[in-house]
């Protein structure tokens, strides 16, 4: 995992995502997925860029079935975005980056 992202799992999907107090952007991915290799140094930057402000993890959709079948993930990479535990947010595909950001600027005010 890159500087600034954590490796979501099952084991630590409740402390991590469900209870941060913090704005919570959480990437949906797979290894054998184009798009979302094409996704990943975006969400890098932006735990570079919003450090402090914003935590982000990555979960493998492949190794956590259960985690992405509750959020209904039907599509990947997605990127959801989660505050006090629920989901805010989402955006599928690969979106540019200007696309993440106006989001993430818009939940954080």
């Amino acid at each position: 995992m890159a500087e600034g992202v954590i490796n979501a799992t099952a084991a630590n999907w409740s402390t991590e995502v469900l209870g941060a107090s913090e704005l919570v952007l959480v990437d949906f991915w797979a290894v054998w997925c184009g798009p979302c290799r094409m996704v990943a140094p975006i969400v890098e930057d932006m735990a570079k860029e919003y450090a402090g402000r914003l935590k982000v993890l990555k979960l493998n959709t492949d190794e956590n079935p259960d985690i992405a079948s509750k959020y209904k993930i039907m599509g990947i990479p997605t990127l959801m975005l989660f505050r006090n535990g629920e989901k805010i947010d989402q955006l599928v595909g690969a979106v540019p980056k200007h696309q993440l950001k106006e989001k993430i600027e818009a939940h954080l005010g």
